[in-house]
């Protein structure tokens, strides 16, 4: 493996011909964090609250609009409201006035980002939205636009001025913008009380999904499916019997009187029932050779938790029981392998 110290030591010391000024760099991270900071007061203004509350009860969907790298903030802002439980997609304001309001449902509110307030594909809109009575939002640098002179609600950063060299390029605006989307993105999140289950069933993919998937979305069993169930007066033949249909085999778990888990006979307990009883096994009660007390786990348990079970026990079943320990479920544990937790 090439060392990444020594492949930046042999490179050409100024090799675009160009001077780096690093402390320029500072100036622009700088810049853009106090920009942020300002935007503090914003969040205790009535019109935040406002546009937390619209987007909160809105029946239909956020629909994000803006115009260069604001629609690219846009579309940010866009993803994170969907990925956290407040339906959202974006719009492009050109698309929009060629066909793409038909977009835009009648239970739908509107947010069009623009520092200026007045960018002309953005404020094409405002007629037609009106026309339909669709609430508009609007986030901008300047609180007398036309953008936010029209708007039902106004987020007005102020008017910033842009890190670049030049001054024109976005850079503090748009990152003010998304510091203020993720702001609303997840006050509301939070309002809906929105779960880590809730999260998961939107992000099912890769790692972060696989970490915050639980146990009830990774059990074998549907809740209208038979469980391996036998009970503790039941014999070991009567058990066999009763379970042998069922497409899981690799454990039976044994219930009292109640319905409430009483333990669990594996593979493993069987096998190791034959070598000690050998032809009276059959005739022997299931809580003559189960593991009472057995592990456990709840529905809304993180898989991550349960592959922790496994390693730490090693066992490969685990009962799913109820809050009044009853069972509805068993994981395997290649279940979870087979979603690819670890790694």
């Amino acid at each position: 493996m090439v060392n990444p110290m020594t492949q930046e030591q042999n490179l050409p010391a100024d090799p675009c011909g160009g001077r780096i000024d690093l402390t320029y760099a500072e100036k622009v991270i700088a810049a853009e964090a106090a920009a942020v900071g300002g935007l503090l007061p914003l969040v205790h203004q009535p019109a935040f609250t406002r546009a937390a509350q619209l987007f909160l009860a809105c029946r239909g969907s956020v629909i994000i609009t803006g115009i260069g790298k604001a629609g690219i903030i846009g579309n940010k802002i866009s993803s994170t409201l969907a990925s956290t439980g407040t339906g959202s997609h974006f719009l492009h304001p050109a698309e929009a006035v060629h066909g793409d309001l038909g977009r835009i449902g009648s239970d739908d509110v509107v947010v069009a980002l623009s520092h200026s307030g007045e960018s002309e594909e953005i404020l094409r809109l405002i007629e037609p939205l009106k026309q339909r009575q669709i609430c508009l939002i609007s986030i901008v640098g300047d609180g007398q636009s036309r953008l936010a002179r029209h708007s039902d609600v106004v987020l007005a950063m102020g008017t910033l001025t842009e890190a670049c060299p030049l001054g024109v390029a976005p850079s503090v605006s748009t990152t003010c913008m998304l510091a203020l989307g993720d702001a609303l993105a997840l006050t509301v999140m939070k309002a809906r009380q929105f779960s880590a289950e809730d999260y998961a069933r939107f992000h099912p993919a890769g790692a972060l999904g696989a970490k915050l998937i639980t146990v009830g979305q990774t059990m074998w069993f549907k809740p209208d499916e038979p469980l391996p169930l036998a009970a503790r007066t039941d014999t070991v033949q009567s058990m066999l019997a009763h379970t042998a249909a069922l497409k899981r085999r690799g454990a039976v778990m044994i219930v009292d009187d109640n319905g409430r888990l009483a333990g669990i006979i594996t593979d493993g307990d069987l096998r190791r029932a034959i070598g000690t009883e050998g032809p009276n096994l059959l005739a022997l009660t299931t809580a003559q050779i189960m593991t009472p007390n057995c592990k456990r786990v709840r529905p809304d348990t993180l898989a991550a938790e349960a592959m922790a079970i496994f390693h730490k026990h090693r066992i490969d079943e685990l009962p799913v029981v109820d809050a009044d320990d009853r069972p509805v479920g068993l994981i395997d544990v290649q279940d979870i392998v087979a979603i690819k937790i670890i790694g």
